[in-house]
């Protein structure tokens, strides 16, 4: 897709940050600090992203303290967007991006188009759920999803809860949930103590993060919550809601083994299953990527200080590869000045005293980032756990046994499979359906590179469709004869 005709009525802005989550806001704060006309544009009603998700306007804070740390982070934040002189579009969803700087969004008043001179993508990630037997009965839900639920609405996703998966969420979530005054039925833990223990050296490298880790763990075992590590769930009992689950212990794959199966009773399952970065855009903009499981999967190709194939685009933060939130505000800091630096407004020794400084702190938090990255990469041995009849996309009903039957016909990567059977052709676009397909691809495609990727389509998020249609009257429509 090309450049669009200079009639496009877009309007004119130096740089677009898409995502306003702790990247996009630091990189557009550091951007127009520097002079550059700045705009953010996110989904949300105000800034902060997954992890510094404000609470909504109609729930005032009484007790900021009890909140925990990540809200006085997030607050900082918007503070500092807000005093500076970033322009924000928020409550817009950006549906259509092409080279040349052309960024299309959807708001309350309707479509909005704007052409860029710079633009850094700060999408962030989406959540990682293998499929299971059961996975779509209400009552399942992912740990992003809880972790919105618990922080910013403060409501509860059950009375009994089991909560499974991998990574530092599995803990965070549990801790959240007993500190509202929930019950953890069983959290379920895809690592083992020894992955834990090997993880240490990075973990210690971030002793904040570590410490609060370690008061989760702390109110985990205070209330006797039973801790399954090396284990999955193999499925969610229940037909209108979820009864109970099913847990087995798995290999280092993560494919369950002989061994005794365990039955939880509970009303809900939080399961994530890691965090995978977001590339629509970067794929939609034609940006080079490459595969790396232990940084999330498929990434954006970038240089040190932001810069990706195309020199008008730079991407910071989890999008391009999980680092967590400390190192994604660092990056996004580095993006904005790389942006300010390259269209002429610091000077080359102010440029690179600010890298400079801000290395070794980026250094710090990716160290521990990337040792979480790599707990969280994808364990290809928990797809088989589902079985032929087990829903794979959840948009278009999709099962594995009919990915399996297009496969055995000669759909041998991702966009044939896609063309075939529609997996990937939903609402969600294959960002949650995705890892499941691409494993199941790559088995007799020869691997995760040469099973490839989607190919990346507009709208890249739903587009209500009477935002692209005027309100007209019948009796208004220009009708011609011929002859006239």
């Amino acid at each position: 897709m090309g450049d669009y005709p200079a009639t496009d009525p877009s309007e004119p802005v130096e740089l677009v940050v898409i995502g306003a989550g702790p990247a996009g806001t630091a990189a557009a704060v550091a951007a127009s600090r520097a002079g550059i006309d700045t705009l953010i544009i996110d989904e949300a009603r105000t800034a902060g992203g997954q992890v510094y998700r404000a609470l909504p306007p109609e729930m005032p804070v009484t007790n900021a303290a009890g909140l925990g740390p990540d809200h006085g982070v997030g607050e900082r934040l918007r503070h500092e967007l807000s005093a500076s002189p970033v322009r924000a579009a928020f409550g817009h969803r950006v549906w259509h991006v092409a080279p040349g700087g052309w960024v299309r969004a959807v708001g309350p008043q309707g479509l909005k188009s704007w052409r860029a001179q710079r633009m850094i993508v700060a999408t962030g990630t989406v959540e990682r759920i293998m499929p299971f037997p059961g996975w779509t009965t209400p009552g399942v839900i992912g740990l992003a999803a809880a972790t919105i639920l618990v922080k910013a609405q403060q409501v509860l996703p059950g009375r009994a809860v089991v909560v499974a998966g991998c990574g530092p969420l599995v803990a965070a979530v549990a801790a959240a949930i007993l500190k509202g005054g929930g019950q953890v039925a069983a959290i379920v833990d895809l690592a083992g103590p020894g992955e834990w223990l090997a993880a240490m050296p990075a973990l210690a490298s971030r002793p904040d993060l570590l410490a609060r880790g370690i008061g989760w763990l702390g109110r985990i075992r205070a209330a006797g919550v039973p801790i399954f590590f090396r284990h999955t769930v193999i499925s969610a009992e229940g037909t209108e809601s979820v009864t109970a689950a099913l847990l087995q212990p798995i290999d280092d794959t993560g494919r369950p083994r002989d061994g005794r199966s365990r039955r939880i009773e509970a009303d809900a399952i939080v399961i994530g299953h890691g965090l995978v970065p977001s590339t629509d855009v970067t794929r939609l903009l034609r940006l080079d990527h490459a595969y790396v499981p232990e940084r999330g999967g498929w990434v954006v190709i970038r240089d040190e200080v932001c810069r990706t194939s195309d020199k008008r685009v730079y991407v910071a933060g989890d999008g391009a590869g999980i680092s967590g939130a400390l190192a994604a505000e660092i990056e996004g800091k580095l993006g904005g000045l790389t942006a300010a630096f390259d269209l002429g407004r610091l000077d080359h020794a102010t440029y690179e005293y600010a890298v400079t400084e801000a290395r070794p702190t980026l250094h710090r938090a990716r160290r521990f980032g990337n040792a979480m990255g790599r707990m969280m990469a994808l364990r290809t041995g928990l797809l088989d756990v589902a079985r032929t009849d087990t829903v794979v996309c959840r948009c278009e009903d999709v099962s594995r046994g009919e990915i399996e039957a297009a496969l055995a016909d000669g759909a041998d990567d991702m966009n044939r499979l896609k063309s075939w059977t529609r997996c990937g052709m939903g609402p969600c676009q294959g960002r949650f359906c995705g890892a499941a397909a691409a494993t199941l691809v790559a088995r007799p495609a020869g691997g995760r590179e040469a099973a490839g990727t989607w190919t990346a389509r507009v709208p890249i998020r739903p587009v209500p469709y009477e935002a692209f249609v005027a309100d007209y009257r019948y009796e208004d429509l220009p009708f011609f004869t011929a002859g006239h």
